[in-house]
Protein backbone atom coordinates (compact mmCIF):
# COMPACT_ATOMS: atom_id res chain seq x y z
CA UNK A 1 0.00 0.00 0.00
CA UNK A 2 1.21 3.47 -0.86
CA UNK A 3 1.58 6.31 1.60
CA UNK A 4 1.84 10.09 1.52
CA UNK A 5 5.53 9.76 2.43
CA UNK A 6 7.74 11.33 -0.21
CA UNK A 7 4.77 12.51 -2.30
CA UNK A 8 4.94 16.08 -3.54
CA UNK A 9 1.80 17.96 -4.57
CA UNK A 10 2.57 20.73 -7.04
CA UNK A 11 1.36 22.49 -10.15
CA UNK A 12 2.50 20.64 -13.24
CA UNK A 13 4.70 22.38 -15.79
CA UNK A 14 4.65 22.14 -19.61
CA UNK A 15 7.64 19.76 -19.63
CA UNK A 16 5.48 17.19 -17.79
CA UNK A 17 2.99 16.97 -20.66
CA UNK A 18 3.82 13.37 -21.60
CA UNK A 19 3.32 12.09 -18.05
CA UNK A 20 0.08 14.07 -17.72
CA UNK A 21 -1.34 12.86 -21.03
CA UNK A 22 -0.39 9.26 -20.24
CA UNK A 23 -1.99 9.37 -16.78
CA UNK A 24 -5.21 10.87 -18.14
CA UNK A 25 -5.50 8.25 -20.88
CA UNK A 26 -4.99 5.65 -18.16
CA UNK A 27 -7.72 7.34 -16.11
CA UNK A 28 -10.23 7.28 -18.98
CA UNK A 29 -9.55 3.56 -19.48
CA UNK A 30 -9.48 2.68 -15.76
CA UNK A 31 -12.56 4.66 -14.73
CA UNK A 32 -14.79 5.24 -17.78
CA UNK A 33 -17.79 6.02 -15.56
CA UNK A 34 -15.93 8.86 -13.88
CA UNK A 35 -15.04 10.89 -16.97
CA UNK A 36 -16.94 12.49 -19.81
CA UNK A 37 -13.96 12.04 -22.14
CA UNK A 38 -12.89 8.68 -23.56
CA UNK A 39 -9.56 7.20 -24.60
CA UNK A 40 -10.76 7.03 -28.23
CA UNK A 41 -11.67 10.72 -28.13
CA UNK A 42 -8.55 12.04 -26.38
CA UNK A 43 -5.77 9.76 -27.62
CA UNK A 44 -5.55 11.42 -31.07
CA UNK A 45 -5.74 14.95 -29.63
CA UNK A 46 -2.53 16.91 -30.34
CA UNK A 47 -0.01 17.37 -27.55
CA UNK A 48 -0.73 21.10 -27.57
CA UNK A 49 -4.18 20.46 -26.05
CA UNK A 50 -2.52 18.80 -23.05
CA UNK A 51 0.35 21.32 -22.90
CA UNK A 52 -2.11 24.25 -22.82
CA UNK A 53 -3.51 22.89 -19.57
CA UNK A 54 -0.01 23.05 -18.11
CA UNK A 55 0.79 26.61 -19.22
CA UNK A 56 2.69 28.58 -16.63
CA UNK A 57 1.68 31.86 -15.06
CA UNK A 58 -1.87 33.07 -14.55
CA UNK A 59 -3.41 30.77 -17.15
CA UNK A 60 -7.06 29.78 -17.61
CA UNK A 61 -6.33 26.16 -16.65
CA UNK A 62 -3.94 24.62 -14.14
CA UNK A 63 -3.22 21.02 -13.30
CA UNK A 64 -1.88 19.87 -9.96
CA UNK A 65 -0.04 16.60 -9.66
CA UNK A 66 0.86 14.11 -6.95
CA UNK A 67 4.43 13.04 -7.64
CA UNK A 68 6.06 10.12 -5.87
CA UNK A 69 9.73 9.88 -6.71
CA UNK A 70 9.70 10.70 -10.42
CA UNK A 71 6.26 9.20 -11.09
CA UNK A 72 3.03 11.16 -11.57
CA UNK A 73 0.45 9.17 -9.58
CA UNK A 74 -2.47 11.60 -9.34
CA UNK A 75 -3.86 14.78 -10.88
CA UNK A 76 -6.60 17.36 -10.46
CA UNK A 77 -7.35 20.27 -12.77
CA UNK A 78 -8.59 23.79 -12.11
CA UNK A 79 -10.32 25.89 -14.75
CA UNK A 80 -11.09 29.57 -14.29
CA UNK A 81 -14.04 31.29 -15.91
CA UNK A 82 -13.26 34.48 -17.78
CA UNK A 83 -16.70 35.75 -18.76
CA UNK A 84 -17.76 38.81 -16.73
CA UNK A 85 -20.84 37.23 -15.16
CA UNK A 86 -19.16 33.93 -14.19
CA UNK A 87 -15.57 34.83 -13.36
CA UNK A 88 -16.34 34.46 -9.65
CA UNK A 89 -16.48 30.66 -10.21
CA UNK A 90 -13.74 28.09 -10.80
CA UNK A 91 -14.10 24.46 -11.84
CA UNK A 92 -12.37 21.35 -10.51
CA UNK A 93 -11.92 18.80 -13.34
CA UNK A 94 -10.01 15.68 -14.29
CA UNK A 95 -9.38 14.29 -10.79
CA UNK A 96 -7.65 10.91 -10.78
CA UNK A 97 -5.38 8.95 -8.44
CA UNK A 98 -3.88 5.60 -9.47
CA UNK A 99 -5.59 2.76 -7.62
CA UNK A 100 -2.45 1.66 -5.73
CA UNK A 101 -2.09 5.19 -4.31
CA UNK A 102 -5.67 5.69 -3.12
CA UNK A 103 -6.90 5.90 0.48
CA UNK A 104 -3.74 7.57 1.79
CA UNK A 105 -4.75 11.23 1.45
CA UNK A 106 -3.57 12.06 -2.07
CA UNK A 107 -7.08 12.89 -3.27
CA UNK A 108 -7.61 15.28 -0.36
CA UNK A 109 -4.20 16.87 -0.96
CA UNK A 110 -5.02 17.40 -4.64
CA UNK A 111 -8.43 18.92 -3.84
CA UNK A 112 -6.73 21.24 -1.33
CA UNK A 113 -4.17 22.27 -3.97
CA UNK A 114 -7.03 23.11 -6.36
CA UNK A 115 -8.79 25.13 -3.64
CA UNK A 116 -5.57 27.01 -2.86
CA UNK A 117 -5.09 27.67 -6.58
CA UNK A 118 -8.63 29.04 -6.82
CA UNK A 119 -8.00 31.29 -3.82
CA UNK A 120 -4.94 32.73 -5.56
CA UNK A 121 -7.08 34.37 -8.24
CA UNK A 122 -8.72 37.65 -7.27
CA UNK A 123 -12.49 37.57 -7.38
CA UNK A 124 -12.95 33.79 -7.31
CA UNK A 125 -15.54 33.01 -4.65
CA UNK A 126 -16.43 29.35 -5.23
CA UNK A 127 -15.39 26.09 -6.86
CA UNK A 128 -17.75 23.72 -8.67
CA UNK A 129 -17.41 20.17 -9.95
CA UNK A 130 -19.43 17.26 -11.23
CA UNK A 131 -19.05 13.66 -10.13
CA UNK A 132 -20.73 10.53 -11.40
CA UNK A 133 -23.59 9.51 -9.13
CA UNK A 134 -22.11 6.00 -8.76
CA UNK A 135 -18.71 7.25 -7.54
CA UNK A 136 -19.36 7.00 -3.81
CA UNK A 137 -15.70 7.35 -2.78
CA UNK A 138 -15.29 10.61 -4.72
CA UNK A 139 -18.57 12.00 -3.39
CA UNK A 140 -17.44 11.23 0.18
CA UNK A 141 -14.09 12.91 -0.47
CA UNK A 142 -15.66 16.04 -1.93
CA UNK A 143 -18.19 16.29 0.91
CA UNK A 144 -15.39 15.95 3.47
CA UNK A 145 -13.61 18.83 1.69
CA UNK A 146 -16.67 21.08 2.12
CA UNK A 147 -18.47 20.56 -1.19
CA UNK A 148 -22.27 20.36 -1.21
CA UNK A 149 -24.51 18.86 -3.87
CA UNK A 150 -26.89 21.31 -5.53
CA UNK A 151 -28.45 19.10 -8.17
CA UNK A 152 -28.24 15.93 -10.18
CA UNK A 153 -28.24 15.83 -13.96
CA UNK A 154 -29.97 12.66 -15.14
CA UNK A 155 -28.54 10.83 -18.14
CA UNK A 156 -25.48 13.12 -18.11
CA UNK A 157 -23.16 10.59 -19.76
CA UNK A 158 -23.54 7.35 -21.63
CA UNK A 159 -21.08 4.54 -20.93
CA UNK A 160 -21.68 1.71 -23.39
CA UNK A 161 -25.41 0.96 -23.04
CA UNK A 162 -25.94 2.66 -19.65
CA UNK A 163 -26.72 6.24 -18.76
CA UNK A 164 -25.21 7.77 -15.63
CA UNK A 165 -26.24 10.86 -13.71
CA UNK A 166 -23.78 13.54 -12.63
CA UNK A 167 -24.01 15.19 -9.22
CA UNK A 168 -23.22 18.91 -9.35
CA UNK A 169 -21.35 20.15 -6.28
CA UNK A 170 -19.96 23.46 -5.08
CA UNK A 171 -18.21 25.03 -2.15
CA UNK A 172 -17.48 28.61 -1.21
CA UNK A 173 -13.85 29.59 -0.77
CA UNK A 174 -12.76 30.76 2.61
CA UNK A 175 -10.04 33.35 2.33
CA UNK A 176 -8.49 32.88 5.77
Amino acid sequence: MASMDSVEIRRLAPDQVDAYRSLMLEAYADAPEAFTATVAEREPVPTEFWRARLAEGDSEERVYGAIKGHELVGVAGLRFRNRPKTRHKAWLFGMYVRSEHRSVGLGRALVNAVLDGARSRDGVLLVQLTVSETNDAAIRLYRSCGFQAFGTEPMAIRVEDRFLAKVHMWRPLDRS
